[in-house]
């Protein structure tokens, strides 16, 4: 394994009927290092979580995590990574209270038919109050705003303690002070946790300042991986996507435009 890496692929190959989602995939993730990964529809972001959180089944390669195989120790690396979804919002008809979709994370660390005990509840407390959702915890889960059922769904991840945080597009169908207050928040929880943290996102410009690793794919293949800055460039942009793409420097970020008119 690659010295100092907390996740390592080697050659992932990842086929549904009819598609292959990845293809001879490497890649290695030190930790503490926060990686975003994007890529158009059908790339295969999604695709790469899941091998990595041991939800694929992969068709040849290794995945290895915490210098052990993944699939010969699936059960015990799994409780120590963390997993946010792609979310659609919730039927506002379900009759969950926030608190127990939050509190539902911590069985990752405990048997489900045991009791939680004070330390349990404490946990879960704390990963509400990280995120800013405590005044929230017995509101209906399905009458919370877009932006306040994502940040449930990070302090659900929280409460199992992982060192490693997966998130598959966290800012996709918010509002833009939403996407703002959740990287943000995605940011503070990466810093202040010392996670080893990859984030999927179509919005290159809402990757937090903090994601010094950048992997584009395309066609279930990485075309680019290095600084985020450095991949943050018209050319490769254009090639990922196949279109002109332009980029907008604004303060010190960027905007990202996609498309034959600017």
């Amino acid at each position: 394994m690659h010295k100092d890496s907390i996740i390592e692929l080697k050659s992932v190959t990842v086929t549904y009927p009819h598609h292959t989602a990845l293809e001879f995939v490497s890649l290695a993730v030190m930790e503490k290092e926060f990686v975003g990964i994007a890529g158009p529809n059908g790339a295969g972001k999604t695709t790469l979580l899941c091998a990595i959180n041991g939800l694929s089944h992969i068709l040849c390669g290794t995945v290895r995590v915490f210098g052990k195989s993944l699939f010969s120790n699936i059960a015990s690396i799994r409780k120590d990574i963390g997993y946010v979804p792609q979310i659609i919002a919730c039927d506002p008809r379900i009759p969950l209270r926030v608190r127990e979709v939050v509190s539902m994370g911590r069985y990752a660390r405990i048997n489900f038919l045991k009791r939680f005990s004070a330390e349990d509840r404490n946990i879960v407390e704390d990963a509400a109050e990280v995120v800013g959702i405590s005044r929230l915890m017995d509101r209906p889960i399905g009458h919370l705003s877009g932006g306040e059922q994502r940040k449930v769904a990070i302090a659900r991840a929280l409460t199992q303690e992982p060192k490693i945080l997966l998130l598959d597009e966290p800012v996709s169908h918010l509002d833009l002070n939403a996407q703002a207050a959740i990287s943000a928040l995605i940011e503070k929880v990466h810093t202040e946790k010392n996670l080893t943290t990859i984030m999927v996102s179509h919005q290159l410009d809402l990757l937090p300042e903090s994601c010094n690793r950048l992997i584009l794919l395309k066609e279930g293949k990485i075309i680019f991986t290095g600084a985020t800055q450095e991949g943050l460039k018209e050319d490769i942009l254009s090639r990922l996507y196949g279109c002109p793409v332009k980029i907008i420097k604004n303060g010190g970020g960027c905007a990202i435009r996609v498309g034959t008119h600017f």
